[in-house]
């Protein structure tokens, strides 16, 4: 009856497993795409570009 009362404010246990798994599956996704070969050739080569602009060279 409270319950029903007050309402339901956040998430319950289930929602926050199924919250917990989404991130850090997410997370895990992030990490195997910024440490591919691919994406630090790129970060490498934007961030050269971006001194050789500001610092000349």
């Amino acid at each position: 009856m409270l319950r029903a009362a007050r309402g339901e404010e956040g998430m319950t246990t289930a929602e926050y497993a199924v919250g917990t798994v989404a991130a850090a599956g997410l997370g895990g996704i992030l990490i195997k795409i910024l440490t591919s070969d691919e994406v630090r050739e790129v970060a490498m080569q934007l961030i050269k570009s971006a001194f050789s602009h500001f610092f000349g060279g």
